[in-house]
């Protein structure tokens, strides 16, 4: 689990004088695009799709793309990146570690597509007792871990755990390094055509991972301009798949190195969430998302992942969002 931080729009001065008598108004440059970091994971493709459908300008938001979201947080904390997509839990230890990050706008809710992905000699997940399982070294790969355990009625002993960036997923396995991954889409499919199956997948555990746009508190009056377009872009190219399903799977499956009926069931396994939606899970008192913080928060104090339960006050920052109606 590493830790991240924020790099501030910035504007510079160019010239200014005197020039025959008349003062010249100073100019600025343009403020930088948003450098937003992500990886391939389904709920952040629509980022590239409203780039594809040209809703979101380089001028606005540069794609960073990492292999996971572990390089994002390193990313992050390196001034590297502006914003970055992740996890709710993620946002939860970098904010305990004196990040003042918040949440501009709820990606999805996984409901499936983070998944154990298993040899076919492992039909249940009692069998995974002895074998060898590849999970990612952050909190959404805890998580998924102890309540895989819990389920299967095994202790974190019983399993031989192998550290694995998200990038490594397929390669480990398709190399016989490991006997079960726990993983999320593309690389789900992958494995799948690599000859693994689901075991168990987060549709048992709702709520449990959310997937959010995090930003820092040094965006200026012209980096705020930027966020609200790049959000606003992408809810254009949610109203595309939505409407144009088969032509938006075409556009992303490059991004996804998946077929287009690939994508299409990757996205079957996450709950999109609308401007509507995002304005319930930010907005008010009793938003959305502070009561799923609170719960992710004790189950990760729990679990030893988070010292304190989370202080959860500023989270929410939903002035970003679209106007809805």
């Amino acid at each position: 689990m590493k830790r991240r931080a924020l790099l501030a729009g910035s504007m510079t001065v160019l010239s200014s004088g005197l020039l025959g008598g008349a003062m010249l108004a100073g100019c600025h440059a343009p403020a930088p695009p948003l450098r937003v970091a992500l990886n391939a994971w389904i709920g952040y493709a629509l980022l590239f799709l409203a780039r594809e459908l040209g809703h979101l300008r380089e001028s606005t938001a540069r794609l960073v793309e990492f292999p996971s979201n572990t390089a994002s947080l390193l990313a992050l904390a390196s001034h590297g990146v502006s914003a970055a997509a992740l996890t709710l839990d993620e946002l939860l230890v970098a904010r305990e570690g004196g990040l003042d990050l918040r949440v501009a706008l709820v990606f999805d809710e996984s409901q499936g597509a983070d998944v154990v992905m298993a040899h076919p000699s492992i039909a249940r997940v009692e069998a995974l007792k002895g074998k060898r399982i590849g999970v990612e070294s952050t909190a959404v790969g805890a998580l998924m871990l102890s309540r895989l355990l819990e389920v299967a009625g095994l202790d974190a002993t019983d399993l031989v755990k192998v550290p694995l960036t998200a990038d490594q997923h397929v390669q480990a396995y398709t190399a016989g390094e490991v006997d079960a991954v726990i993983t999320f889409e593309p690389m789900a499919s992958r494995l799948r055509a690599a000859g693994a199956h689901r075991l168990l997948d987060s549709s048992r555990f709702p709520g449990l991972i959310v997937d959010v746009l995090a930003i820092g508190p040094g965006v200026d009056a012209q980096g705020e301009a930027h966020l609200r377009e790049l959000i606003q872009g992408y809810f254009l190219a949610l109203a595309h798949l939505q409407s144009q399903p088969d032509d938006a799977a075409q556009r992303l499956a490059p991004y996804q190195q998946l077929g287009t009926a690939d994508v299409l069931d990757a996205f079957r396994g996450i709950h999109l969430t609308t401007a509507e939606d995002n304005r319930r899970w930010l907005g008010g008192e009793k938003a959305q998302l502070l009561e799923s913080a609170r719960t992710v928060g004790r189950l990760m104090h729990d679990a030893r992942l988070l010292r304190t339960l989370p202080s959860l006050e500023g989270v929410c920052a939903p002035d970003y969002l679209p106007e809805v109606g």
